[in-house]
């Protein structure tokens, strides 16, 4: 199953680069983590928040395969202890389809996002700054799969 990353942003610091592409490359085979990095939109001073995140929402929704399951980042979404991520990441790989990770812009994610989406993730209540997201999703995934595996990597 491939988990496709799809987040607003370009760029990012070489330290989340790094530490993106170390968490990926630990998950196994049956469970592949890509990064799909969306421009976002020009900011200027005739337009507003609204129409760039639509513009971006639009962008994102291109880069969701067909049959995907749809989870939008979001801090009204539903939060995860790590044995329920653990879970959450079984269902996912049971049901063979590929799954999408939607992380917004700093203006969040468009209406159209959040209304495809099949469910919603809150990784906090907190903000957290865009680029730190991606590693924090990567660790988080990756200590859900070892847990599946009895990998020593997640301790209760």
């Amino acid at each position: 199953m491939q988990i496709q990353l799809i987040a607003v942003g370009e760029r990012a610091p070489a330290w989340v680069q790094e530490a993106f592409r170390d968490y990926a490359a630990r998950l196994g085979r049956d469970c592949r983590l890509v990064l799909r990095e969306i421009p976002p939109a020009k900011r200027g001073k005739a337009s507003q928040s609204s129409q760039w995140c639509e513009e971006e929402g639009g962008r994102m929704l291109a880069a969701i395969p067909n049959n995907a399951h749809v989870v939008a980042l979001d801090t009204r979404g539903r939060q995860w202890s790590s044995p329920e991520l653990a879970a959450v990441l079984q269902r996912w790989l049971a049901a063979g389809k590929p799954v999408s990770l939607l992380v917004g812009g700093p203006d969040g994610l468009s209406a159209a996002c959040a209304q495809r989406a099949d469910e919603t993730w809150s990784l906090s209540k907190l903000t957290f700054p865009h680029p730190m997201v991606r590693v924090l999703i990567a660790e988080q995934l990756y200590r859900a799969w070892s847990q599946l595996h009895h990998h020593p990597y997640h301790r209760e």
